[in-house]
């Protein structure tokens, strides 16, 4: 089942989508984004009487959740990006995922316009899939992980791969160079997610799904969650023994070759990012 959160007569209301093929019609199920629907469970919509059938087109869709209890991201968890950045062979049996925050002030919708922040010159994208917790996971074994999963969408790590405060400072500190490293996952509209939240079981494998990421038409990152270093429920073991994961907490899983950075090529204002990840829909934003 898919599932999408939009914006109706100026109030947030979230519905079941018909399948492909069905007709662009939802079934609205209540007030509010997803969130209420992801805690109660998704199954519980599979056959409850909508209060309103509305067609997409007369809606604005918006983030299926837009304001998550916690925004997390796998970096570097694709060999092939490792490497066209630089970075050397990663040796799995010797690594942790490494897991970070975004704030949710960085979550936007399909069609929302991303504003180029002043602190850079170097805004990059990234294409992931996103991973929606269903039930809490507290030290849960990677063999029942996927069991805590309640869907999954298409996202964009929209990362600043510099940046500039206006004065000189100390580059060459590792510090400094993660601190902007992190600094630049942080901004406004970093964070689209989108166009709808497909159920776990409509999904099936999580390793099985195309990546593709285009800017103004043109093919920038294709590639396949087949080749993550760490799989859905490695992440979602590995977080779980972090912190308590509940749910419609969010975790983007890393991204694939074919970013800006390995060229030095980057975002400047207009630029349209369209984001393919087959059955999870397009996730399209411009830049301004």
């Amino acid at each position: 089942m898919r599932f999408v959160s939009y914006l109706r007569d100026g109030a947030v209301r979230h519905g079941r989508l018909g399948e492909a093929g069905e007709g662009d019609e939802i079934a609205e199920l209540g007030d509010g984004d997803l969130h209420a629907l992801v805690q109660r469970g998704l199954s519980t919509a599979d056959g409850a009487e909508p209060v309103a059938r509305v067609p997409l087109a007369g809606v604005t869709l918006l983030a299926p959740l837009t304001r998550p209890g916690k925004l997390l991201a796998a970096a570097a968890n694709y060999q092939d990006h490792v490497t066209e950045t630089g970075g050397a062979p990663l040796d799995k049996s010797r690594l942790s995922p490494r897991l970070f925050l975004k704030p949710p002030t960085s979550i936007v919708g399909p069609g929302a316009v991303i504003p180029l922040p002043d602190v850079s010159r170097e805004i990059d994208w990234e294409a992931e899939l996103a991973v929606v917790i269903g039930r809490p996971a507290r030290n849960v074994a990677v063999a029942g992980a996927l069991d805590h999963v309640a869907g999954y969408m298409a996202s964009n790590d929209v990362s600043a791969r510099s940046m500039d405060y206006g004065f000189e400072r100390d580059t060459d500190d590792k510090a400094v160079w993660f601190f902007d490293w992190l600094a630049g996952k942080w901004c406004d509209g970093f964070a689209p997610l989108g166009p709808w939240l497909l159920s776990a079981a409509a999904a099936g494998d999580p390793q099985a799904i195309p990546v593709r990421l285009d800017v103004n038409g043109v093919t920038k990152q294709r590639g396949s969650t087949k080749d993550m270093i760490f799989t859905v429920a490695e992440l979602v073991a590995h977080a779980s023994r972090l912190m308590t994961l509940e749910p419609g907490d969010v975790i983007l899983t890393g991204t694939p070759s074919g970013v800006g950075a390995a060229t030095g090529e980057y975002l400047k204002a207009g630029d349209e990012m369209t984001v393919d990840l087959g059955p999870l829909g397009i996730l399209r934003n411009t830049v301004a």
